[in-house]
């Protein structure tokens, strides 16, 4: 199965603290936490929240300003041999694996029905139907369940939107993409975000 865990250092009940500032402090996914602990929807949507923010702070305020805007240094799939930026998605990818040590709570993986690299295509039914239903409709995740390998996951998904001109350029221009025709704000992908049940 091709996802990354991470692993957060932060205790559980940091994530559950954070997960229900997310969700509104008693708000409707608050309410649907089992006795003693946070539902696997508000903890996906709260990693989610950090996820997204990470990911849209590292794409607007380093690779589109410093490639696109103020010319200073491109990024690049081979960032390391072209003394690049590694590219957004890169940056996901590295950040799941380095802190892949600490805790099977969730993994998560970044893909797409167009993915640049076909290692991020969708593999499962529910990765399918979620990217349909994110693409369909952004604002509003996919949520399901799904049995993998024996166990049984709670699966969320998420849109991934093209956040600035530099998701659009890259992705349009890539010679592996399997399509040019992107435009800012339209959804690209998804964050597929897995918790093990019981």
């Amino acid at each position: 199965m091709n996802w990354f865990s991470l692993r957060n250092p932060l205790s559980f009940a940091a994530v559950g603290a954070l997960a229900l500032a997310a969700a509104g402090c008693g708000g409707p996914a608050a309410e649907q936490s089992p006795p003693g602990g946070i539902s696997p929807q508000v903890m996906a949507d709260a990693l989610h929240a950090v996820m997204e923010s990470d990911r849209t702070v590292y794409t607007r305020n380093v690779v589109n300003r410093l490639q696109n805007e103020e010319n200073v240094i491109l990024a690049s799939e081979h960032w390391k041999d072209d003394k690049a930026l590694p590219l957004p998605a890169q940056m996901f990818r590295m950040s799941a694996e380095m802190v892949a040590e600490t805790t099977d709570a969730f993994h998560y993986s970044l893909l797409s029905k167009w993915p640049v690299n076909k290692q991020n295509a969708p593999r499962t039914e529910l990765e399918i139907a979620g990217l349909d239903a994110v693409a369909a409709d952004p604002a509003k995740p996919f949520y399901g369940t799904e049995e993998l390998g024996g166990v049984e996951y709670f699966t969320a998904v998420y849109a991934d939107t093209a956040v600035a001109p530099a998701c659009v350029s890259c992705h349009n221009a890539h010679r592996d993409s399997p399509r040019d025709d992107f435009e800012l704000g339209e959804t690209m992908g998804g964050v597929v975000i897995r918790i093990p049940l019981g």
